[in-house]
């Protein structure tokens, strides 16, 4: 007995000894292995944009004196409705003239057609005197050309008529020109000019600021660049999510309606080439403002129901670190992955369902061999999407 115990007191002291000298559990964060959608994606290189189907920098197409603003910022209008418009009371004289020389030559040629009218009818009644010899050839013959002449002039009158009201048309335009109508309904993102101040038009290659910025908000798209390398996988109607800084939802209910058919070659940035992509459902849109910065992911292929791990958790060479709840251990392990994208990795083999991967594999001490304890944000349990 006394033998024993001399030789339980050194295993007692090394027991201790390793006890206390042990290394701490590495708190570590674990995802379940689960079941859910996987897709594989492409997403764009740099922040893309919100755009509105329409937009237009509008200015007048002549230069003045703003006479009166119609509309502020903000305000909704409809398709064909006056904006701004110019001082134009001396074309609005010319116009009034126009109208005025226009009824002149209508009297004119109502005058002269008539008198066409009476010399025709006189000419007809003379040639048939003439058939009965009761009048002289001659007389005929003068007649006859006399009416001819009469028709002449009225036919220069309704010529001259028609002058007057190609005039008035002119001058229609001309104050047409001062007048600046909204092309498409929608809403006024800028006025810049104040009332009694002068606008010029844009000089034709000289981009200058718009009088009215006009907006078509409630269509809206986003554009965004892509790599050179992952556009030709890309299709019209694809679907895809967009993600906005300004909100914390992703929408998904957006599809690819554009892609452009070149390259751009930007000095110090990849190439790219744009694509856009069209929001189809019409509430998503309702809190959107042009301007936005956007990202895009475009779903190349997906796949439901299939075995599935966060993509933070695979390490190069494609390995994870398995938990190992009996020991507290992590084991690495080699998995055959399948569709990818930034938050998930499809398993194909390697790992099971329910099994615990290491996410935080940059923590200090996360290795193969390691002894961890869950934290409390880890997954004890795999969940279906």
């Amino acid at each position: 007995m006394r033998i024993a115990g001399y030789l339980a007191l050194p295993l007692f002291a090394l027991a201790a000894f390793w006890y206390f000298s042990r290394a701490e559990p590495i708190p570590v964060v674990l995802r379940a292995v689960e079941r859910g959608l996987v897709e594989a994606t492409v997403a764009n290189t740099r922040a893309g944009t919100v755009l509105a189907c329409r937009r237009s920098r509008l200015a007048p197409a002549a230069g003045g004196q703003v006479a009166a603003l119609a509309v502020r910022e903000g305000d909704r209008v409809r398709q064909g409705q006056v904006l701004m418009s110019i001082w134009n009371e001396d074309l609005k004289a010319e116009l009034d003239l126009a109208r005025r020389e226009a009824a002149q030559s209508e009297a004119k040629a109502l005058e002269a057609c008539l008198t066409a009218q009476v010399t025709a009818r006189e000419a007809a009644r003379l040639s048939r005197l003439e058939q009965k010899n009761l009048v002289s050839e001659e007389r005929v013959d003068r007649a006859t050309t006399d009416a001819r002449a009469r028709q002449a002039g009225c036919d220069a009158a309704e010529a001259a008529l028609e002058v007057s009201r190609a005039q008035i048309k002119v001058a229609q335009t001309a104050i047409e020109k001062t007048i600046l109508r909204a092309p498409f309904a929608g809403i006024v993102a800028e006025v810049t000019p104040e009332l009694g101040e002068f606008v010029t038009p844009s000089p034709v290659g000289i981009p200058t600021p718009p009088a009215v910025d006009l907006i078509e908000d409630r269509c809206l798209y986003v554009t965004a660049p892509i790599d050179e390398v992952d556009a030709p996988a890309i299709r019209v109607g694809m679907p895809a999510c967009v993600s906005l800084d300004a909100f914390p939802e992703r929408f998904c209910t957006t599809q690819v309606r554009r892609i452009a058919p070149y390259v751009l070659d930007r000095e110090k940035q990849a190439r790219t080439v744009e694509v856009e992509v069209a929001f189809t459902e019409a509430a998503d849109t309702k809190a959107l403002l042009p301007g936005y910065s956007a990202d895009v992911e475009i779903v190349l292929s997906r796949r439901n129901r299939t075995l599935r791990l966060p993509t933070e958790a695979v390490l190069e060479g494609d390995q994870v670190l398995v938990f190992r709840p009996a020991d507290g251990l992590l084991e690495a392990r080699t998995i055959t992955p399948g569709l990818a994208n930034w938050r998930y990795t499809e398993v194909l083999a390697g790992v099971t369902e329910g099994e615990q991967v290491v996410v935080s594999v940059d923590s200090e001490g996360v290795k193969a061999g390691a002894h961890a304890v869950p934290k409390a944000d880890s997954e004890p349990r795999a969940t279906a999407p």
